[in-house]
């Protein structure tokens, strides 16, 4: 069965979002819409979108703000689509990393033939390592499986996130300001315990079950994944 592409649309225009939503689903596609920035992260850090429509005007969270965010942890191709025109604004969406921009009034063709450049670009693209491995723990980044001693495991969005950063960081004793920052993408203010949290979760799954722990804590540092028994 062929899986169907998912894509995010973030418009605050009701009904320029419904009209967007009925034609993405025509050329079968999955559309979730929302209507404001806050909701657009929300969504984007629970679900997996293989593209993202992103009018550059909305209340809250700005277009322009949206994608500065989502270009810290993700390569996800981004078409800002909005009513305003002027080179400045082109320049202020591309900057922050937007692949595309479309003006309004536009012609759905139009649009639907740049969302397919960018799906055929971004499947030609490999940015990061497909599969990582370390002793039996293997990842598969592209199928998003991961087995340790062949022993399939079942991890959260976030909990898949934080041990590709770690294993992407082999062998490196990581601060948690350093975790927040590069996987929850938060800049570190005063005491929190959410790292150590997800770390708990993660070696409930990864190590505990099995004959030797990867995931290490270095008192007073941070946390490193690495094979002690090849040291």
């Amino acid at each position: 069965m062929e899986e169907i592409t998912k894509i995010l649309l973030v418009e605050d225009d009701v009904k320029i979002s419904r009209y967007m939503s009925l034609e993405l689903a025509h050329e079968g596609y999955s559309p979730t819409a929302v209507t404001n920035g806050a909701d657009a992260l929300e969504i984007f850090d629970s679900e997996d979108f293989a593209l993202i429509l992103l009018d550059l005007m909305l209340p809250g969270v700005s277009g322009v703000e949206i994608c500065r965010r989502i270009r810290k942890k993700s390569n996800v191709p981004i078409i800002m689509v909005t009513a305003k025109d002027s080179t400045s604004d082109k320049v202020s969406g591309l900057d922050v990393g937007a692949d595309d921009y479309l003006a309004k009034p536009f012609e759905i063709e139009e649009l639907l033939a740049r969302i397919r450049a960018l799906l055929r670009r971004g499947a030609a693209q490999v940015t990061r390592e497909s599969v990582y491995s370390m002793a039996d723990l293997t990842m598969n980044v592209s199928t998003k499986m991961v087995e340790r001693a062949g022993t399939p495991l079942s991890l959260t969005k976030r909990e898949f996130e934080l041990l590709q950063y770690l294993l992407e960081n082999r062998d490196i004793v990581l601060s948690r300001e350093s975790l927040l920052q590069n996987v929850w993408q938060w800049e570190f203010a005063g005491e929190t315990n959410t790292v150590d949290v997800y770390i708990r979760y993660l070696r409930d799954k990864v190590d505990k079950p099995f004959d030797r722990p990867l995931i290490h804590t270095v008192r007073g540092f941070g946390y490193v994944i690495r094979d002690d028994e090849n040291k």
